[in-house]
C-alpha cells in the first residue's frame, strides 16, 4: 500500500489488476474465496509476500486491525494512493475485514535485509527512548491490533513512509507525522536501518 506509483517491476501487473479490479468490483465475486481476491494485491504486494519494488509495503503476517484500517482508509480517501484507492472502494467492510485476517496470519516473510551494526543500533535505540516507539509498536516492533508490525519490513518503504509522514503526503496518522517532523533525519535513518534488519 502506498501513495505514489512508479512504473518498475510490478507497473504492468499492478495496472492489470487494477483493470480487473474496476472491471469486476470484489463485492460482485462473492463465489470467490478470499485466496482468489487477495490475487489482487499479490500483483504488487508479491505472490510469495516479497514486493518486488521494495517502496511497496511487506503486508503478509502484517497486524490485521492495522490493515483494515489503510484498507478503510484508501477507500474513504483518507489515505492517498492512485492505485489503493479504486481497488478499496470496490469493497465493502466484510470484505476489507476477511482479506486483512487472510493477510495477517501469513507468515512474514524474510527480504534478507542486514542487521544494523552496533553503532546504528544503539542511535536507534536512544532515538526509541526519545520518540517513544515501542510505546505503541510494542518491544521487538511486532505491533499490535491497529499498531503495524515495523520489524523486517522494507527498509526503503520505511524511508518513503517517514518521508511521507513527515511532507504531510500521508495524512490519515496525524500523531505519526507530529512525531517524524519532531525527530532528527539521523535518528529516523538510524531507526530505518535497525527496524529493517529485525
Amino acid at each position: 500500500m502506498r501513495g505514489k506509483f512508479s512504473f518498475g517491476v510490478c507497473g504492468i501487473a499492478a495496472l492489470a489488476a487494477l483493470s480487473i479490479a474496476c472491471i469486476t468490483p470484489l463485492r460482485a465475486q462473492s463465489a470467490q474465496s478470499i485466496e482468489q481476491k487477495t490475487q489482487v494485491c499479490a500483483a504488487c504486494h508479491g505472490a510469495d509476500g516479497k514486493p518486488a519494488d521494495k517502496t511497496i509495503p511487506v503486508i503478509w503476517g502484517q497486524q490485521a486491525g492495522y490493515l483494515y484500517i489503510q484498507l478503510r482508509d484508501f477507500k474513504r480517501g483518507d489515505r492517498k494512493s492512485d492505485i489503493m484507492q479504486p481497488i478499496a472502494s470496490s469493497m465493502e467492510r466484510d470484505e476489507m475485514q476477511a482479506i486483512a485476517e487472510y493477510l495477517a496470519q501469513k507468515p512474514w516473510p524474510d527480504l534478507g535485509q542486514p542487521r544494523a551494526s552496533k553503532d546504528v543500533a544503539d542511535r536507534a535505540s536512544n532515538a526509541n527512548r526519545s520518540i517513544g516507539c515501542t510505546g505503541c509498536h510494542l518491544d521487538q516492533f511486532q505491533g499490535d491490533g491497529t499498531i503495524p508490525r515495523l520489524a523486517g519490513q522494507s527498509r526503503e518503504y520505511l524511508t518513503k513512509t517517514i518521508a511521507d509522514f513527515r511532507s504531510r503526503a500521508r495524512g490519515n496518522n496525524p500523531g505519526m507525522t507530529d512525531l517524524m517532523l519532531a525527530t532528527a533525519p539521523d535518528d529516523l535513518a538510524a531507526l530505518e536501518e535497525y527496524l529493517s534488519g529485525l
